[in-house]
């Protein structure tokens, strides 16, 4: 069975854009053997095929034996990066100060000492600007390997210059790789496991927490030390649902670019998550006047030069901006508008599948789901959310759990009572397996499962009595899990008052803006 993705050099050829394989062309025309150009004929093949298939492949390269293509195919993949390294090095600008560290190299071995210095002073002045100490350590390292073998006499107190910078170099990299490795391994708990279900997620992550945040580390003023500091605090306020201190982190990680707009370009992929975070933060805070107005700013952004330079960043850019649309749908109550968007969500995740991993796709199956939950097209919900339930995943037990209850209720609200029994005892069994049912759940759980056995016109009392006991457990930190993943009281109070669940979100966002602006 063929896979369209199989193939790593499938995949790269298909990444492609128009400018990238003409250049190639041209590249390797330019720069091969006569006899090499059949790895252009190799290109052309693979461009054209809609999946990877060998055996198609083999047809289409006449005087190609199956045993040749393995090396063909690894000289042509090798060759497709080195033209877009040439074609790319102008954009990136690690790219620039490793090329420049590359004429450094080869100048110092033709002997040219100080040619060779002269281009690693000028690095050495970019990588300072721009906070890049990887750069910086191996400029550092060229230095004072030709001070230790060449008496080149450039400048007096070079050696004790270079062994402080490269001290100072150190003990900065030193305390940036705890922090980075803080950040990712919360991010890490967070994918795996979404919100700390109980009292022992929180110990557990708050001990992790504190054990590795590096002693002193607010008097940091680096922007990477600053940048990885904000967020570890950010992940460690989220999994803890303390969502005053996730704002309060996110709007520093997104101030520090604005501080040092420069690195908007350097680390365009960090200043596009902090955003994405910001607006997650406004949301979960229901700020919605801030929402509104950091949408607008990320959605310029999103169509600037420098988010639609790469690839991999308009793709971030189109996953968090609709995302953050979703949201605002749901902010908003106005679940019918939202569907208007999933036409195009649609189309590009087919576009993007190449770049997309199996956790942001669940994400936005899931928040589709949920619109078309709250326009009342139950059994389109449940389409959406099957394709969660059937998937398999070690990801994001959260939403797995959630994607069962919101299933559920769409099945309560079509009326198919007759599974309703089945259903209730599969989730709940699931949820306790998983360890993630609370307070709101068990509730929930007894509620539906006495419900679907009262009669219509005996119903609403009941929701009067669910309603009641649900609004205790607002304020519970552990028990707000579940109102991130559904507002279970909309829901709830378009039963008792004989409202769309739209509307009744509606009338809290309208009365929240009169407040606002009163």
């Amino acid at each position: 069975m063929p896979n369209r993705f199989a193939d790593i050099l499938f995949q790269l050829i298909h990444s492609l854009e128009k400018s990238e394989k003409r250049n190639f062309k041209l590249y390797i025309k330019r720069n091969s053997a006569k006899e090499d150009l059949k790895i252009i004929q190799l290109f052309d093949a693979l461009d054209k095929l809609k999946e990877y298939d060998e055996k198609v492949l083999l047809k289409k390269l006449p005087g190609i034996e199956k045993p040749q293509l393995s090396n063909l195919k690894s000289h042509l993949y090798k060759q497709l990066l080195a033209s877009l390294r040439l074609l790319k090095s102008t954009e990136n600008l690690e790219l620039q100060l490793n090329e420049q560290l590359d004429y450094a190299r080869i100048l110092y071995n033709k002997g040219l000492y100080l040619q060779s210095l002269k281009i690693l002073d000028k690095v050495k002045e970019q990588a300072v600007s721009y906070s890049q100490d990887t750069i910086l350590i191996q400029v550092i390292s060229l230095e004072k390997k030709i001070e230790t073998l060449h008496i080149t006499r450039s400048m007096q107190n070079r050696a004790d210059r270079l062994t402080a910078e490269a001290n100072e170099v150190h003990e900065r990299r030193k305390i940036i790789t705890q922090l980075s490795n803080l950040a990712l391994q919360l991010y890490s708990w967070y994918v795996k496991n979404g919100h700390a279900r109980n009292e022992k997620d929180e110990t557990g992550v708050k001990s992790f927490f504190l054990e590795h945040l590096p002693p002193n580390a607010f008097s940091f003023t680096g922007f990477y030390e600053r940048l990885y500091l904000y967020q570890s605090y950010c992940w460690y306020a989220f999994i803890r649902q303390d969502f005053l201190m996730y704002y309060r982190y996110t709007q520093k990680w997104v101030d520090l670019f604005n501080e040092q707009p420069v690195m908007k370009a350097v680390e365009t992929g960090h200043y596009i998550k902090g955003m994405h975070n910001l607006l997650n933060a406004h949301f979960d805070l229901r700020n919605y006047h801030q929402f509104d107005k950091v949408l607008t700013e990320f959605e310029a952004f999103a169509n600037s030069d420098i988010a639609l330079q790469h690839h991999n960043f308009r793709v971030q850019a189109f996953m968090y901006l609709y995302t953050s649309k979703i949201n605002q749908h749901f902010m908003h109550g106005t679940f019918a508008e939202g569907l208007c968007l999933v036409p195009y969500i649609e189309e590009k995740l087919a576009e993007y599948t190449l770049y997309l991993d199996r956790h942001r796709i669940l994400v936005f199956n899931y928040k589709i789901a949920s619109l078309f939950f709250g326009s009342g097209d139950y059994k389109t919900s449940i389409d959406y959310l099957q394709r969660i339930i059937n998937d398999n995943m070690d990801l994001r037990y959260d939403l797995q759990c959630y994607a069962r209850v919101v299933h559920l209720m769409a099945h309560y609200e079509i009326g198919n009572f007759e599974i309703m029994e089945y259903l209730i005892k599969s989730v709940y069994r699931f949820m306790a397996k998983m360890e993630n049912l609370t307070v709101i759940e068990e509730e929930m759980f007894k509620f539906l499962r006495s419900s679907f056995h009262v009669s219509k016109n005996k119903l609403k009392p009941e929701f009067e009595k669910f309603l009641q006991k649900i609004k205790r457990l607002e304020q519970s930190r552990f028990e707000t899990r579940s109102f991130a993943y559904l507002d279970v009281i909309s829901w709830v109070e378009s039963k008792v008052y004989d409202k769309p669940m739209s509307e009744i979100i509606y009338n809290k966002y309208t009365k929240a803006r009169k407040r606002h602006y009163a």
